[in-house]
């Protein structure tokens, strides 16, 4: 494989103008199609083979006109302090709001309003009063117009002294970029410029990182629609495509640089960065997407279009590395290098390593500190990342509602006054929905009123509705409200004790029900899902290490960074330590999905540094070093450059904790702190320490597995030989000392 990436880079740079131009036509093109499709919706959202989505599909059969998956909002009215919401002047201002959102601008796509004296939706003490709005589409795809409407509908209320606080899903908006994920830009500029000590060099990786995002975000807005992906998949293959895109283009704008130190024609050089540093690359790449693709195992249509899209942009990402850098390097000429080290190597010739042998770099100074103390530094790893990984233990799992928006919300406003005035059920009640006659429908409710967990009325009777009969009266809807918040344990019980009691017929459905369900799907699929992915991608660096151990130690090291990571997502996100600093204003459960996520993602990220470090300390191993040495090596090549990849993807992902959509604020936080726990702690710390002890063992390979598996030559041995038999004067043992990157 080297020696075909070799081929393909040095074509590359060579047909420069001709790459460059169908990378730039491919952007263009995305470009246009995402400018002219139509603007995305949220993207259907399904949980196959559970109770809430059997009763959903019922209800979409059976009641063809309730707009089961449209949008719903919720206008809550607090009369002014001693008043009551049917004093006259309040009553008018209600019933104004009323009329003007069903009969107003964006009224055709709203499927009811409920008037709040009619349908006794009036608290006890008849302060508070809240009106329901449904709509026949989800919040993604209401109007402009059928939104400000909404927004709107309380101004006029609120400027004659009443407080009107709107909540539901009908509010929620496609997740706004903003300026949080500059500054992660420019904090990775800063990083490269620090690195190569050139403009040129520093400006390659986030110039080929952007087009490869620009192609791969913009190929996903324009099929949205089409394949039914969201809005909200954009977005996170945003972040993981900047990220790793930067990464690949570093790694290979680092090692032409490196090639070009040992003498190397330009279009040489770039061939080999490409046939070496490019193979690493490919099997980095591979990892990412095993692991995004993986995401499919939980069989969640909406987690599985997202795992795809982002592995299209990973994908994307890796062919520019390969292709699109190596020609923009025939582009920046010797621009990619410092000045100082330009003149010496095309003014007066190579500094000689033997001036450079007394000189160690950082990295080589850490490698020999752990080889001198591989148990301390072990130990140090371990207890740290176990310490902090205590907290996910704890771990609580849900969707986020209303309540866990900011105080100074809306929505939370409205959520807190229907708690207050109404109870805290009243924010998510229970569909009970029955498949069946009147006769079921009855029994069902007898059944029900007898259950604990359910919040009781003014005359002290449990909140179970009256049945609901469609118009062929073969289905019926109750609606149960809880005593309890939608997101407590009691809650959860009562679901549960209804199910439990319940015949097949009768079904549970509604936010709350849908959140345990969710939750559930989520965690019995972690557990597949890891075997799937950690076993794949094992396979895989079996075939790139050559070696059972090294894999085997990647593995466990990504299973402790990870946990770790969690740990400090339930600490920051659950618990609220430090929730101030990282835009926390209501500490609650983790989002469902955000475990097995980040358990993907951050495991494809992971293999990356693992291939990248390690690969070069087996080049160094299979060249004859002892392997304390090729650790040595491994970091005196690699670690400033790893590092800084590291910090880049830190910076891009703590970007996004700025966002105002709470997923996505989380999933940033989490993959920036797995970043850094894997990259150096794991990679830097426990691998050379682990490496240390094993010493020959850990390159160890049964000979019957090492017949089986086929060359992929990662470490460019056979390059070499290539090269050598094309040109038997070239020198195998270059001397890559000159440049530092």
């Amino acid at each position: 494989m080297a020696t075909f990436l070799y081929r393909l880079g040095k074509g590359a740079f060579r047909r420069r103008r001709l790459v460059a131009l169908v990378w730039v036509a491919l952007l263009f093109l995305a470009g246009f199609g995402a400018a002219t499709a139509a603007t995305p919706s949220s993207g259907s959202f399904s949980i196959p083979g559970t109770e809430a989505q059997r009763a959903f599909d019922l209800l979409e059969k059976r009641f063809p006109g309730a707009s089961a998956d449209g949008a719903t909002a919720r206008i809550v009215i607090k009369a002014p302090a001693g008043g009551k919401v049917e004093d006259p002047g309040t009553k008018a201002q209600v019933e104004k709001i009323v009329s003007g959102l069903g009969n107003g601008p964006g009224k055709d796509q709203i499927a009811s309003v409920t008037d709040p004296y009619q349908a006794h939706a009036i608290s006890q003490d008849g302060s508070t009063a809240y009106i329901t709005a449904k709509y026949k589409v989800s919040g993604m795809e209401l109007t402009d117009a059928a939104r400000d409407a909404l927004k709107g509908s309380g101004d006029e209320a609120r400027a004659a002294g009443v407080q009107v606080e709107i909540g539901g899903d009908a509010l929620m908006a496609a997740p706004e970029t903003g300026s949080s994920e500059a500054i992660g830009i420019v904090i990775a500029a800063i990083v490269l410029v620090v690195t190569f000590g050139s403009l040129v060099a520093a400006g390659l990786p986030l110039l080929t990182a952007l087009i490869g995002v620009g192609i791969g975000v913009s190929s996903i807005t324009a099929l949205a629609n089409v394949l039914d992906l969201g809005t909200t998949t954009s977005t996170l293959a945003m972040m993981i495509g900047l990220a790793v895109g930067i990464d690949y283009a570093l790694f290979i704008v680092s090692r032409y640089r490196a090639e070009l130190a040992d003498g190397h024609e330009r279009d040489e050089a770039a061939g080999r960065a490409v046939g070496t540093a490019g193979s690493a690359v490919v099997f980095a790449g591979l990892t990412v997407v095993i692991a995004l693709v993986g995401l499919a195992v939980v069989n969640i249509p909406m987690l599985t279009k997202m795992g795809v899209a982002a592995a299209g942009t990973v994908a994307v990402a890796v062919f520019v590395a390969l292709t699109l850098v190596p020609a923009l390097l025939g582009f920046a000429g010797r621009r990619v290098l410092p000045a100082g080290t330009r003149s010496k190597l095309f003014g007066g010739g190579r500094a000689k390593a033997a001036d450079r042998a007394d000189k160690p770099n950082g990295g080589t100074r850490w490698a020999r500190f752990v080889l001198r103390r591989p148990v301390v530094v072990l130990l140090a790893g371990v207890i740290g990342l176990g310490v902090i990984a205590l907290p996910a233990s704890k771990l609580e799992m849900g969707l986020p509602d209303d309540g866990a928006k900011s105080v100074s919300s809306s929505q939370r406003k409205a959520y807190d006054l229907i708690s207050d005035g109404f109870g805290p059920g009243f924010n998510g009640p229970l569909l009970v929905v029955v498949d069946g006659d009147k006769a079921l429908a009855d029994r069902t409710h007898a059944r029900l009123a007898k259950l604990d967990g359910i919040a009781k009325g003014p005359d002290g009777r449990p909140l179970v509705m009256p049945p609901q009969l469609n118009e062929q009266g073969d289905a019926a809807i109750i609606t149960v409200i809880p005593a309890d918040r939608p997101s407590s344990h009691g809650t959860e019980d009562l679901v549960h004790e209804i199910r439990e009691s319940s015949p097949r017929e009768v079904m549970v459905s509604g936010t709350t029900a849908i959140n345990i369900d969710f939750s559930q799907k989520m965690n019995d699929a972690l557990l597949p899902y890891l075997a799937l992915v950690v076993g794949l991608a094992f396979l895989l660096l079996i075939l790139v290490f050559r070696s059972v151990l090294v894999p085997l130690k990647a593995a466990l090291g990504f299973l402790l960074s990870v946990v770790a990571a969690l740990g400090a997502v339930v600490a920051v996100y659950q618990w609220g330590w430090l929730g101030s600093l990282f835009g926390v204003d209501q500490p609650g459960p983790i989002m469902s999905m955000m475990p097995i996520f980040m358990v993907g993602v951050v495991f494809g990220l992971a293999m990356d540094y693992e291939v990248f470090l390690v690969t070069r300390m087996r080049e160094a191993y299979v060249h004859g070093e002892r392997p304390g040495q090729a650790v040595v090596t491994g970091f005196q090549h690699s670690a400033r450059v790893v590092t800084a990849a590291a910090v880049i993807m830190i910076a891009v992902f703590a970007g996004f904790i700025g966002m105002d959509d709470q997923m996505v604020k989380m999933i940033g936080f989490g993959l920036a702190v797995a970043v850094l726990f894997d990259a150096f702690v794991v990679r830097m710390a426990i691998v050379p320490a682990v490496l240390a002890l094993l010493g020959h063992k850990a390159w160890w390979l049964p000979k019957w597995l090492d017949r089986l598996l086929p060359d992929v030559d990662v470490e460019g041995e056979g390059l070499r030989e290539h090269l050598r038999s094309s040109d038997p004067e070239a020198d195998p043992g270059a001397d890559r000392e000159l440049v530092k990157a």
